[in-house]
């Protein structure tokens, strides 16, 4: 008879890989729980007894994605690159990895999230992907502070307007990328973008 400690008889790492793939490439709502068992090599029952739910798979990830792909929006949180930098490390970084052919094109917490209409089905998943969002904003809105600090942009610039444009920004490389637009497109873009945003203080 097993011991109820011994350990769990699958890599978690990648069962977290191929159901984030799934995700990635055709959103929560999308992915059916016979093709998480099949993507994952998981039964129903050992599925649901390491995540509770698909909703827990979902959550878990995100994690995942997070401390992978995910961390190339982190260059928006370096304090020790100029702000200017930052953004463009962001959003260039970005189109990079969304483009990327080895994974789904796109990112996968502007994508996947669920559509429904508020209410206690799948609020986790809403959660998991709106925190992320949050944080993303939250982290633009410092650098944009930083930028009027350093003189990079006018005294009056309005922090919030300048936020929402980056941030949208960058949301929207998903959907372009998507539609077909290439990437060497969006860095125009990007560089358009930053036109207003000097390099260096004035002297």
């Amino acid at each position: 008879m097993p011991s109820a400690g011994r350990p769990r008889a699958f890599d978690m790492e990648a069962v977290l890989e191929a159901a984030m793939l799934l995700f990635w490439e055709q959103g929560y709502e999308a992915t059916s729980l016979a093709q998480l068992r099949a993507g994952t090599g998981l039964s129903s029952a050992s599925l649901y007894g390491a995540f509770g739910s698909k909703e827990g798979l979902f959550e878990r990830a995100v994690e995942h994605y997070m401390k992978g792909p995910g961390t190339v929006t982190d260059i928006i949180g370096d304090v020790s690159v100029s702000p200017r930098e930052a953004v463009a490390g962001l959003l260039h970084g970005s189109i990079d990895m969304q483009a990327d052919s080895s994974h789904p094109v796109g990112c996968l917490i502007a994508l996947s999230g669920t559509m429904r209409a508020p209410g206690e089905d799948h609020a986790g998943v809403r959660a998991a992907v709106t925190a992320r969002r949050r944080a993303d904003r939250a982290r633009i809105r410092a650098c944009v502070e930083r930028g009027v600090a350093a003189d990079e942009l006018d005294a009056d610039t309005d922090i919030d307007g300048v936020t929402s444009m980056i941030h949208g920004f960058l949301l929207g490389l998903s959907t372009q990328l998507r539609d077909g637009v290439d990437a060497a497109t969006l860095h125009t873009a990007t560089e358009a973008l930053l036109s207003n945003w000097r390099g260096v203080p004035r002297g």
